[in-house]
């Protein structure tokens, strides 16, 4: 039998990230101790009292039967509570949907609302899903704006041509450039998306892990974003629950609705001892300082960032110390893509930045989600290789 894939998936561009991993597992099979510093995965685990109420959680029997499309009352009401604490922002449970993690609300959200042939904006470089799940495999058209070093991986939002676009998407604290912002750059992209009639759909899945006393402000904070916005967070980084798929999205409620539509047509929703689990974990916000954990956490996580900046200005390739995410984007003065071949031959696996996008070419993305023992003998590899 001959089968075709749809016109869709074959506008998908390759997947470099998925060529990466092959060439890396090839590595590992013979007998390279490999160190991986290319993907956004947290090393740490998670809090213990996470693991806690995720014991006490999947053994109530009644908690292994279908949740609500929309989520569970008890987890949108502490997403409703969290918003309060962290942003100061009131929102009310219809305006909150539980997710499956925050990349399969961000692919949907244009199911919703995006017909063949619209025009999506998506930064450049950027997490592929913005332009590949929720723009080519909804028939949309993925038009990119870029985000250069010389303005602070910022968009010039006046260079934007509006016409027939539809939706929007941006992210801050940025992946992969680290890229982080302030509340007068969000008044201006709400102001873009009202004056244009734009969804504008922000990922803020890395506003808890920060450092130098920087705070990620929510794009809800901005008086009108209700009006355009809808705002995607995540348990994934700030709890280290990655596999535990758990996110939420949160505001106008026209756009909520419209998720939870197609949500109800394709999945039923997070387990629901996951939800209460991500309740519990959600709740140990009491104001809008990171709890005690957090803060030990992204200690560490700031001693690994600045190991790994120290060791690549010394050696010729300087880069500012990201006041937010585990990434360091790092010029690396040439081809992406045979730089992070010569860091893989001495054992060291980065992820070259052209396949975050065009803009991303002449970059490479280097996490620190490793211990920091690992951290140093990569530091230690990539002198060697240079």
């Amino acid at each position: 039998m001959a089968f075709e894939y749809a016109e869709r998936v074959k506008r998908l561009p390759p997947y470099l990230f998925a060529e990466m991993e092959k060439i890396q597992k090839e590595k590992i099979s013979q007998g390279i101790d490999l160190i991986s510093l290319s993907i956004g995965d947290p090393d740490l685990p998670p809090p213990d009292f996470v693991v806690e109420a995720l014991a006490k959680e999947s053994s109530d029997l009644k908690n292994h039967n279908y949740s609500f499309s929309q989520g569970e009352p008890v987890f949108r009401e502490a997403v409703t509570v969290w918003y309060k604490n962290r942003f100061n922002v009131d929102v009310t449970h219809d305006q909150v949907i539980a997710l499956l993690g925050s990349k399969e609300g961000l692919a949907n959200i244009a199911r919703a609302f995006v017909n063949p042939g619209d025009k999506v904006l998506v930064p450049d470089p950027a997490y592929p899903v913005y332009a590949n799940g929720s723009s080519i495999l909804c028939d949309a058209v993925a038009i990119p704006f870029p985000l250069l070093e010389n303005n602070n991986f910022q968009p010039h939002l006046d260079d934007i041509n509006p016409e027939n676009v539809r939706m929007m998407f941006l992210n801050y604290p940025n992946n992969p450039t680290a890229a982080t912002i302030d509340k007068v750059f969000l008044k201006q992209a709400v102001d873009f998306a009202k004056d244009n009639n734009v969804i504008l759909c922000y990922d803020n899945a890395y506003s808890e892990i920060t450092y130098d006393n920087y705070r990620a402000p929510s794009i809800l904070e901005i008086p009108g974003a209700e009006e355009v916005a809808i705002e995607f967070n995540s348990l994934s980084k700030t709890f280290n629950m990655t596999g535990d798929r758990i996110a939420f999205a949160v505001g106008n409620k026209k756009l909520i609705t419209g998720l939870t539509k197609i949500k109800s047509q394709i999945d039923s929703g997070p387990p629901v001892y996951t939800q209460k689990t991500a309740a519990t974990a959600l709740n140990t916000y009491k104001n809008c300082e990171p709890p005690e954990f957090l803060r030990k956490n992204n200690k560490i996580l700031q001693e690994r960032r600045d190991l790994l900046v120290n060791t690549l200005t010394k050696i010729g390739y300087p880069c500012k110390a990201p006041k937010a995410t585990f990434y360091v984007w790092v010029n690396c003065k040439g081809d992406s893509i045979k730089f992070a071949a010569k860091l893989l031959d001495a054992g060291v696996a980065v992820t070259p930045g052209v396949g975050f996008g065009k803009h991303g070419e002449g970059y490479i993305r280097i996490t620190f989600t490793q211990p920091k023992e690992r951290i140093q003998e990569a530091c230690d590899r990539i002198v060697d290789a240079f």
